[in-house]
């Protein structure tokens, strides 16, 4: 146990001051760098035991560094009971032995760094685990020092929660402890309390958590559910928008409510300018899951360089095939926050956008068509694992579901089928691992949507990612350049960066462009392998996203 009086988390004995402080030069990865989710739980089993573990993400950096990305985002490997699959943690600075042991994380940082590749780790601060010391004790010592670490109030008059906050996972965001009266706030399941930010004890804590990792070399943070760690201090009610219903599931109740003092409190942002305070000595990176699509608040959690490094711009993630408005809110979130944004299609809380698309090789081509787009764009784009195979959601029997959004709510749709095993080859269990079963039983992956077979075919969705990571990389001008729009309605737009021009044509009929003065090469067409010269203008293929560069002398005006 660590926090008041303890020493900090290692009861004062720091088992990282072995490696020193690990400084670290290059912060430039927010600027070109291109990130990769790994799902560790899914992603490789080394053990046999179904589960992905960290030396199965070890095993496989090669991939990554084929694929061409600059930074591995790894998902909470922490002690936990499970409940949430990691997200509810038990101990901040130990590993589950089903993911392996700090000398298998020493290995894949050690290995990583060999190969250029930055390792971001999940951090979780807005809740702990049930079962996390801190809160046991809360629990057995309602005046004890770990009672204040959490959030606690008295019931309402009638005995019922004090306020109607609602859980992101269903239900009350509020469960009541019988042994003392009083109800903890938590904003997803119950086993997850959230944390009570305005303590010292809390901040102290994380300052070292922080810390431990960063002398083990991990290069930044993605900090999960960022929105959250603040609570208006009155805890009044949320507004609500509209009735709630018996068929509506936790997303829909969650919406229902206009979160005004729950979620998206400046207050935050204290902590983290603490925090990018305590990782700037390192030179890691902070990037937030951060719930709003307004630009004015992803400003604020950019501050002027001192607070976030990064903020999730999450709302392509969670659209389907909406091309005119998935446009319209990249380029305005574009135009409102130049950098600073980490952009995702695809993450382990939403349907695939293959799927979301439309299924099948179409939603593949209309996935890689968007990504196209965010690779010309500042900040820092992530691919989900399988994003670069193409994968659709996979096909589970609705008894294997493992998501507690399903499994504690009648007829939700959860996030398992974004979670289902990396089919790295078509032998048994797809690669993903030498045991009978995977933790999350699906039906097997065809051969054409393995890495092995994509590999083989220079045309496949793969070895397209793979081009179109080495042109964002070879091309200066796509992540520098300054941008002008040459060319926008509704379902298309063209913008040159420099020497580069990127035509995305999302509507379903081709497009003839006109381009700007110059002798235009294509480079890279996420529909078809990159052929031809252009000069005047150029038909763009409906759904099709290419990128162009000059030959040549160059001019600045704009057609």
């Amino acid at each position: 146990m660590y926090g008041p009086g303890r020493g900090g988390p290692f009861g004062g004995l720091s088992d990282g001051s072995r490696f020193g402080v690990v400084t670290r030069t290059d912060r430039t990865i927010t600027h070109h760098g291109v990130g990769y989710e790994v799902y560790i739980r899914s992603f490789a089993d080394s053990s046999g035991d179904g589960i992905g573990d960290l030396e199965g993400v070890r095993r496989h950096l090669d991939h990554l560094v084929w694929l061409g990305v600059d930074a591995v985002w790894v998902t909470p490997f922490y002690e936990s009971p499970g409940h949430d699959h990691g997200y509810d943690v038990s101990d901040y600075v130990g590993i589950n032995p089903i993911h392996g042991s700090l000398d298998d994380f020493d290995r894949l940082v050690s290995d990583a760094h060999d190969k250029a590749l930055k390792i971001i780790v999940d951090i979780a601060p807005n809740h702990s685990s049930v079962e996390h010391t801190w809160f046991r004790e809360a629990v057995s010592d309602s005046s004890g020092p770990y009672r204040d670490y959490y959030i606690w109030r008295d019931p309402a008059p009638d005995g019922g929660p004090p306020n109607n906050w609602v859980s992101h996972f269903g239900g009350p965001a509020w469960t009541l402890d019988l042994g003392s009266g009083q109800y903890y706030c938590h904003l997803f399941l119950p086993e997850q309390p959230d944390l009570n930010w305005n303590n010292p004890g809390v901040l102290a804590a994380f300052d070292e958590i922080l810390r431990f990792w960063c002398d083990r070399g991990v290069d930044g943070f993605r900090v999960d559910v960022a929105y959250g760690l603040a609570k208006d201090p009155e805890f009044r009610d949320n507004p609500q928008l509209r009735p709630i219903t018996d068929d509506m599931g936790p997303g829909e109740v969650f919406e229902a409510f206009r979160h005004q003092h729950d979620i998206e409190q400046s207050r935050s942002l204290a902590v983290f300018r603490r925090w990018h305070e305590v990782v700037q000595p390192y030179d890691a990176i902070l990037i937030g899951e951060v719930r709003t699509g307004d630009p004015d608040l992803m400003t604020e959690y950019l501050g002027d360089g001192d607070l976030l490094d990064l903020v999730f711009y999450l709302e392509p993630g969670r659209m389907r095939w909406e091309p005119q408005m998935l446009l319209e809110r990249i380029l305005a979130m574009r135009a409102a926050v130049p950098s600073g944004i980490a952009w995702i299609i695809d993450s382990h809380d939403r349907s695939r956008s293959s799927s979301r698309f439309g299924g099948g090789g179409r939603g593949a081509l209309r996935s890689l068509a968007v990504t196209t787009l965010l690779m010309a764009l500042d900040g820092m784009p992530f691919l989900y694992q399988g994003q670069e195979l193409g994968l659709t959601d996979g096909v589970i029997d609705p008894a294997d579901m493992e998501d507690p959004i399903t499994t504690r709510n009648e007829g939700a749709v959860g996030r398992d089928g974004a979670r289902t095993s990396m089919p790295w080859d078509d032998g048994p269990g797809n690669g993903f691992t030498t045991g009978a079963v995977a933790w999350l039983r699906a039906e097997p992956r065809s051969s054409a949507e393995t890495v092995a077979m994509q590999r083989s075919d220079p045309d496949s969705l793969l070895n397209r990612h793979r081009r179109l990571l080495t042109i964002r990389r070879s091309l200066p001008d796509l992540r520098h350049g300054e941008m002008e729009a040459f060319v926008r309605e509704s379902m298309l737009v063209g913008v040159r960066r420099g020497r580069v021009i990127v035509v995305s044509n999302l509507g379903a009929s081709a497009e003839l462009v006109a381009l700007p003065a110059g002798r235009w090469t294509v480079v890279f067409s996420s529909r078809r392998p990159a052929e031809g010269a252009a000069a005047g203008s150029i038909e763009v293929e409906a759904e099709t996203t290419i990128i162009l560069e000059v030959a040549g002398p160059t001019t600045s005006a704009t057609v």
